[in-house]
Order: C-alpha cells, then structure tokens, then sequence
C-alpha cells in the first residue's frame, strides 16, 4: 500500500501515534454514545448503571501493575499493537450482552483494554514530544476528542437509522483494525531508557509533584467521566430536548473538549501551564452549574459546551508534565498520574448513579461542578515545583 507519509522520522511517528490516539478516542466514544441504548434494552434505572459502570474501574485497576511490566519486558510499541485489538475486540463484545452480569464482565475487560492502550499510547506520545522538544501532547490529545466528536455523531446516526448496537460496534471494530494494519509498524520502535538517578516502582519514588498533578487530572477526569457516561441520560431525563436530540450535549461537549486541545498547546506557552489550568477549573464548574440551573437546551447545551473547554487542556498538561518528571521513567510517571486520574474517570460515574438514584441527576452534576473547581484550587501550588 502507498502512503503519503511526511519525510522526517519525527514526522513518520508523529502521524503513526496520532491515528492510535483516535483509534482510542474512537472505541471510546462508540460505547458511551450507546449507554442509553445498553441501558433501555436491559432495563436498568439510574443505581443499576451506576453499579454495572463500578466494573470498568476494577478492570482499570486490575490492568495497573500489569501495564508496568509489560512496557518494562516489551516496550510499549507491542502491548500497544496487542491492546488496540483487544479494545475494540471487547467493545465488540459489550454489544451482544443481554442481562446486568453479562455487561459487567464485559466492562471489567473494557476497563483492562483502556488502561493497556491509554498508557502505552501515552509513552509513545511522550516519547514523540521529546524528539520535537517542545509540547504537541495536547494535539495528540486533540484527535483522540476529535474520534470521540466524530464517534458521537456516528453513533447519533446509527441510532437515527435504527442501526443495532452490535452492528455498530463490529463496524468500530473494522475501522480500528484498518488503523492497526497501516500503522503500527510506524510506531516509535524504543521507549526512553532508565537513568541511574531515576527509581523503580510505579508508586515507590512518587514525590509531591506527581501526587499532584494526578490530583489534577482526577479532578478533570471526574467531570470527564461524568460528561461520557451520563450527559446523554441527563438530557434524556432531565433537559428532556425530544426526538434526535438526546445526543446533543454529549456532541456539544466533544466538539468544544477537540477544539480546545488543538489550541492548548499555544495557550500553555502565552499564559503558562498554571493560569490555564485554573481557568480551565472554573470554566468546568461554571459549565456544570449553567446546565443545573437552566436545564432547558439551549442553556444545557451551552453548558456542555464549557465544560468541553474546562476539560480539554488539564489531562494533556498533566501527562505531558508527567513525562517530564525527573525522578520517574515517562512510562512510570504515566502510569502513576493515570493511576490517580483514572479512579476519577471510571469511580466519578458510578458514583453519579446512586447520588441520582437517591436524589437526582441535578445534584450529582452540582457535586461534579465542585469536583471541577477543585483543579484550580490545587494548580497554583505547582509554582513551588519550578
């Protein structure tokens, strides 16, 4: 197969790791713009899908320690082309359950599949950022919002067309395998290497700044979490916009989180990573709240909207500072950042479920709005790490 390839090898990575970013992004995206779909044809209310969702952390966590070794004994080209089957493979999968525990195993090995690609697609991003020696993560980042945009408008569709679920899926499944085939063979072939300064365990030589910065990210992870699993069922329940436009939020706070980190980059050299991780902070609390207050679709909308812009530079700022650490290896301090940050992502929607189920929906999205603003209370302290 001929391809249009950019001459440098800098060039020839770059463009190989972006397409991974929204092969994950894509997966993604697929399967949180069918939850309502998953959730009407098993019949489960508010707490049942908040419970089933508390199987995609455990995997997530499973998959932790595992991830350490396989980059320390493969590299993380390999696992990344193993896991970039496995994910959509699972995915796959999640559209053929038919009862509760059904889904939950498929949502444990869901969680596995996403920890595995996002870390080892995140070392190879870091690793690329390092031969250009300036930021482009948030880029990265930026096609894996983009998949996601272009995930919920296709799955806006496929439900408009009455297209099953697992048709959907296994239509995914073929894209991703496309993506692997041209691709992988133009990934970074070798991770950075250990120097003698910098230790071992993913948590064992974890300092301040780290905890920190996945702090951060676990506060931007909540809210991003929230906006995946349940902005389509906060505007089906709540909003109530009618026919076709249950997907409206969900497509409003992808497209603002894409835009936003194809900027990200330009704004962290004018302003400086603090200032825009704090406003980004307030911008995700004040999305929330616009939505809580005014639940109607312009206003909600409007609201999604910011929230996309809060979330969009925070999770590419803390892996791109994270793989700077000087006392961790990248694929290490990846690893321990999303560790924190991903108890966030995949424990803030369950939680949602039964706050909502004992109150409603309202309230939950009130309390993820103060988890929001908790980004810009911690960023200031990252001057003392300068």
């Amino acid at each position: 197969m001929n391809l249009s390839l950019p001459r440098t090898p800098q060039g020839v990575y770059r463009l190989s790791v972006s397409t991974f970013y929204f092969l994950q992004g894509l997966v993604f995206a697929s399967w949180a713009c069918r939850i309502p779909d998953i959730k009407s044809a098993l019949g489960m209310n508010d707490a049942d899908l908040g419970s089933v969702l508390f199987a995609v952390p455990v995997g997530q966590m499973s998959a932790m320690a595992l991830s350490g070794y396989l980059v320390g004994r493969f590299g993380s080209r390999r696992i990344l082309m193993a896991s970039s089957v496995f994910y959509p493979a699972v995915l796959v999968c999640l559209g053929l359950v038919s009862s509760f525990w059904e889904l939950a195993g498929g949502l444990f090995l869901f969680g596995v599949a996403a920890n595995l690609t996002n870390i080892f697609v995140n070392t190879q991003g870091v690793g690329v950022e390092r031969l250009y020696q300036c930021s482009i993560m948030a880029r990265f980042h930026g096609l894996w919002s983009l998949a996601g945009f272009f995930g919920a408008l296709l799955g806006a569709f496929m439900v408009d067309w009455n297209v099953s679920t697992k048709t959907h899926f296994l239509a995914i499944f073929l894209i991703c395998m496309a993506i692997l085939a041209v691709f992988s063979r133009f990934l970074l072939p070798r991770d950075a290497r250990r120097s003698s300064s910098q230790s071992g365990g993913m948590f064992r030589s974890m300092d301040a700044y780290v905890l920190l910065i996945g702090l951060i990210a676990f506060g931007s992870m909540v809210s991003e979490g929230t906006m995946f699993d349940w902005s389509g069922v906060y505007f089906e329940s709540v909003v109530q916009p009618g026919p076709g436009l249950v997907q409206t939020g969900y497509v409003a706070f992808m497209s603002t989180m894409a835009l936003g980190r194809f900027t990200a980059d330009r704004m962290v050299m004018r302003f400086g990573a603090v200032r825009v991780l704090r406003a980004s902070g307030i911008l995700i609390a004040a999305g929330l709240l616009v939505a809580v207050l005014f639940p109607v679709l312009w206003s909600a909308t409007l609201g999604f909207l910011l929230v996309g812009l809060g979330t969009s530079s925070i999770v590419p700022l803390c892996y791109s500072m994270a793989g700077k650490s000087k006392k961790m290896i990248p694929s290490v301090a990846l690893a321990s950042v999303s560790t924190i940050g991903f108890l966030g992502f995949l424990l803030g929607p369950p939680v949602i479920g039964h706050i909502a189920h004992a109150s409603s929906l309202r309230w939950s999205f009130s309390l993820i709005a103060l988890v929001g603003l908790g980004t810009a209370l911690i960023a200031p302290f990252l001057k003392k790490f300068r």
